[in-house]
């Protein structure tokens, strides 16, 4: 995979290049210069695991958006099998920003649901840059139904920097079916499991994300709005989005901190946009894991669980 360096990047990318000049180099002629790729090899592995451990919010939020890290259609092809997708909303229409489906994992049959983006313009513009309308939620939501009816255990994955705000999706209900989506989930009569994957933004992600298990990868974040849109509003000024990254607290370990989000799943050094190979491997490990232990419980005991999360929201100290 042809990597796509982040500005807080460059000196990786450097040494990057230097090795594939030396790999030229060798591949050209017949003096053996490998210990030297190797050298360079492990001073890029040591630099990317002390660039990524001091990471800024605002440089996480980078990470999060990058095109190539793994997508809902990516995480669906490697860890579940006999993927169905189903479509439409029973309303009005088809909304490709949202996935939704029947697949296995393993011999457990399961409903998947998530947020696409696409990698390149066409692809983004095919999905709506993974901003849905009313019609994505509303079929999220007749899909999670399904599983309900089927005692179906769903998976969801959250990647979207907020719901579409355009005027048809503002004269078709969106804040309406967002809300209908949060009430309806609270009291789903089978385990949830949501994990924010990329951008977690606003009500567009909160949308498909009320569950039992949340989980949060380690580059990704969660909030109540973009840094860039909240600097906006406090400062007239997009531009102080790295100071409204700082003070939102969207990272998974802030967020983990202040108990609203159940597990941060570590990704590869580096970030898992470059090895998706490891990201699917702890990714499929983890949500296995996850609805191991949730059904243990009863359907009675997992709502109790998931309204005392709810109710949780929002405390605070004097």
């Amino acid at each position: 995979m042809k990597k796509h360096f982040l500005e807080f990047e460059k000196p990786i990318a450097e040494l990057e290049n230097k090795i594939d000049e030396l790999k030229q180099v060798q591949n050209e002629s017949t003096v053996d210069i490998s210990s030297e790729i190797a050298s360079l090899q492990e001073k890029v592995q040591e630099l990317t695991k002390d660039i990524y451990s001091k990471l800024t919010p605002w440089e996480i939020v980078q990470v999060a958006r990058h095109s190539m890290r793994p997508k809902t259609l990516d995480y669906i092809k490697n860890i579940f099998t006999d993927f169905i997708e189903l479509h439409g909303d029973r309303h009005f229409a088809e909304d490709k920003s949202i996935i939704c489906g029947i697949a296995k994992m393993g011999a457990q049959s399961v409903v998947v649901i998530g947020q696409q983006k696409g990698r390149d313009t066409k692809e983004n513009l095919e999905r709506n840059f993974g901003m849905p309308k009313p019609e994505g939620y509303r079929k999220a939501l007749r899909i999670m139904q399904l599983a309900e009816k089927f005692k179906l255990p769903i998976f969801t994955f959250i990647d979207t920097n907020g719901a579409y705000p355009g005027i048809g999706a503002e004269e078709r209900n969106q804040s309406e079916a967002i809300g209908k989506n949060l009430y309806e989930m609270a009291k789903l009569r089978t385990p949830i499991i949501a994990t924010v994957i990329g951008e977690g933004g606003s009500g567009g992600a909160l949308a498909i994300a009320i569950g039992d298990q949340i989980n949060m990868l380690e580059f990704a974040i969660y909030s109540v709005i973009s840094p860039e849109g909240c600097a906006s509003i406090l400062w007239k000024d997009s531009t102080k989005a790295n100071t409204a990254a700082e003070i939102l607290g969207i990272t998974a370990n802030r967020l983990k901190s202040l108990g609203l989000i159940d597990n941060v799943i570590n990704e590869p050094q580096g970030g898992s946009q470059y090895n998706h190979n490891e990201m699917m491997i702890k990714m499929k490990k983890t949500l296995k894991d996850n609805l191991k232990k949730l059904q243990e419980y009863s359907i009675d005991e997992l709502l109790e669980r998931r309204l005392e999360r709810l109710m949780s929201y929002g405390k605070y100290t004097e």
